[in-house]
């Protein structure tokens, strides 16, 4: 497998408070990795920590074979890992199909003037984007709302889109922070399917956090179980289902109905 993402012994101190402790995870082209762990986990920082957002105590990411521990969010977007959000985050006053060619400008080959007059390379790199960002919504099954305004879409729609707008950028990593969050049963299982299909058909990598633990275990290959900012288990859905640290510090049942008293109170 092509490895993407190899993060190694990653720390995170807010102050005397340790959010995060010698976390470590590897993703491949091709890979779907899950992420999961109760509220305060330390799952988000994890993310946080690795597209630039905040900055690690300690321990490393190397993607592609490079180090970027402590690049800005925007270089480390411009290298190729795209993410999603838990709260979204859409530029709520414009259209369905801007908020993605916003994303695809990255993009662009023209220059400032050449924007202003509306010369040269403007209407070529325009027409693409535009035409890339119509395939994505469809990919999104959005099509049909392209030309509304983005807060105009019901909650699960606008997951779609944030997930339509980090796929403009053209990553080779995609990082979701719930993102069948706000989706209703059938929603969630339509968007597994989908990706599973991206998986398929797109040579990337995914790594993702969610609480929905039906969709993780269907959709993940490999799961990280945090807690408390401890890495606990690492597995198959198939070994974390059945691990008593993880079934006692989350998931609370063996997946057979029987409850199971929680180490931790």
């Amino acid at each position: 497998m092509d490895l993407l993402l190899d993060i190694n012994g990653l720390s995170v101190f807010f102050g005397g408070v340790q959010a995060l402790t010698k976390f470590s995870i590897q993703i491949s082209r091709g890979d779907i990795i899950g992420l999961i762990g109760p509220n305060g986990a330390g799952k988000t920082t994890a993310f946080n920590a690795t597209t630039g957002r905040i900055r690690p105590s300690e321990g490393s990411v190397f993607f592609c074979g490079q180090k970027i521990t402590g690049w800005s969010p925007p270089r480390i977007a411009r290298s190729g890992i795209a993410r999603t959000f838990q709260n979204i985050k859409l530029y709520e006053d414009l259209s369905v199909i801007e908020n993605v060619m916003i994303a695809a400008h990255s993009s662009v080959s023209y220059s400032f003037i050449e924007a202003i007059l509306g010369v040269g390379r403007y209407s070529r790199d325009e027409t693409r984007i535009k035409s890339r960002a119509y395939e994505l919504l469809e990919l999104m099954n959005l099509g049909e709302v392209a030309s509304e305004q983005a807060s105009s879409l019901p909650y699960g729609s606008q997951r779609k889109l944030e997930i339509a707008r980090a796929l403009a950028l053209d990553p080779k990593l995609l990082l979701l922070d719930e993102p069948v969050a706000g989706m209703n049963p059938t929603e969630t299982r339509e968007f597994g399917e989908f990706l599973l299909t991206l998986r398929d058909n797109l040579p990337i990598g995914v790594g993702l956090i969610d609480h929905d633990m039906s969709f993780v275990m269907e959709v993940c290959d490999m799961i990280r179980v945090l807690d408390h900012g401890i890495p606990i288990a690492w597995g198959t859905p198939s070994a974390i289902r059945n691990n008593p640290e993880v079934i006692s510090a989350y998931l609370g049942t063996d997946f057979n109905g029987t409850t199971v008293k929680h180490a931790k109170n």
